[in-house]
């Protein structure tokens, strides 16, 4: 950046000489002080409207660590601090780095700016949360994640928490009741067999009966596992923001997919995808004979694809699907 800056300067200078010529011959005095003047107001101009940080050759590569994915974006935040989804990110990383006061505080900034976001108003009230001593909701975190599942009954994240908060207050037929829906929201067997051990002892608790898990040849689907190499996941520490992105495409080359799944990166992942998982109700992936699966890593986290992102080769696969399809990831 100092090479550039100096670089800017001699050009300016040399402009500035051109023009202010003529004034050089009648009075050098005047004209240094004007050719002064108008050199530091421009860069005063420039430092406070322009994008100083652009300059800087750190914010122009990848971040190599949780340091530097920090360090850009705190100075992306002091150019615009109105983005939200950039506070969000700063929260996970400082989230990631266990520093849950500051994260808190981030997520602070966002739900400012988003008060009506479901995913910004879990995750504020999950930090708040894991940035107390006793790790207990406190009542602006559960009316947060009341106020989420009002934005969105199924949004998962906000109802598995509320029926914590539940929990650590006793109401334990309360939360075995928010939980009981995710049976159906939640596609990876291992996760809700954990879940319906959680209700069933909830219930229990509550003297209740236990429940069971629904009958999985009610939706036929296609089980998947993913799994991730060391090497890649010690490159993705440097991304808190990514997700896997699991989808099934029609073997005839259709982009849409007919189901796609997106979660946290994690090795290894196991899910199911089946109609509950179609973005669209007239494409069914239960229509379909012979389909495409394939999974990828978004490092920013959206479901657009973008430069950087990994995928996998496609899967050519013929249904009904009765074994498990597996999926490695490496660099």
């Amino acid at each position: 950046m100092g090479a550039f800056l100096l670089s800017v300067s001699v050009l300016s200078l040399l402009v500035l000489f051109a023009v202010l010529r003529p004034l050089f011959a009648r009075s050098p005095a005047l004209a240094a002080c004007f050719a002064t003047v108008s050199i530091l107001a421009s860069g005063a101009l420039y430092w406070q409207l322009g994008t100083p940080a652009a300059l800087d050759p750190a914010m122009l590569r990848a971040p190599q660590n949780m340091a530097e994915a920090r360090a850009q974006l705190q100075a992306r935040l002091r150019i615009n601090p109105e983005s939200v989804e950039d506070w969000r990110l700063l929260a996970r990383t400082y989230a990631a780095e266990e520093r849950f006061a500051e994260a808190a505080q981030a997520h602070e900034r966002a739900v400012a700016l988003a008060p009506e976001d479901a995913d910004v108003l879990a995750e504020a009230a999950i930090v708040a949360t894991r940035a107390r001593a006793d790790l207990r909701f406190d009542q602006t975190a559960i009316a947060r994640l009341r106020q989420a599942l009002t934005i969105n009954p199924d949004h998962q994240q906000a109802r598995w928490y509320l029926g914590i908060s539940q929990r650590q207050a006793g109401q334990a037929a309360e939360a075995a009741e928010t939980w009981q829906p995710l049976l159906k929201l939640v596609k990876d067997d291992n996760a809700r067999e954990g879940i319906l051990t959680q209700i069933n002892q909830a219930r229990a608790e509550a003297g209740l009966a236990a429940l069971t898990l629904p009958n999985a040849e009610e939706n036929p689907g296609i089980d998947v596992e993913v799994t991730l190499s060391a090497a890649l996941l010690r490159q993705l520490q440097a991304h808190p923001q990514a997700q896997i992105f699991v989808l099934a495409r029609a073997a005839d080359g259709s982009p849409m997919p007919l189901a796609v799944e997106r979660h946290a990166v994690r090795s290894p992942l196991k899910l199911r995808l089946d109609d509950a998982d179609s973005p669209m109700p007239t494409l069914k992936l239960s229509s379909q004979t012979q389909i495409v699966l394939l999974a990828r890593i978004s490092l920013n986290g959206t479901a657009q694809k973008a430069e950087g992102d990994i995928e996998s080769a496609p899967v050519n696969l013929r249904l009904p699907a009765a074994q498990l399809q597996k999926i490695h990831l490496d660099i």
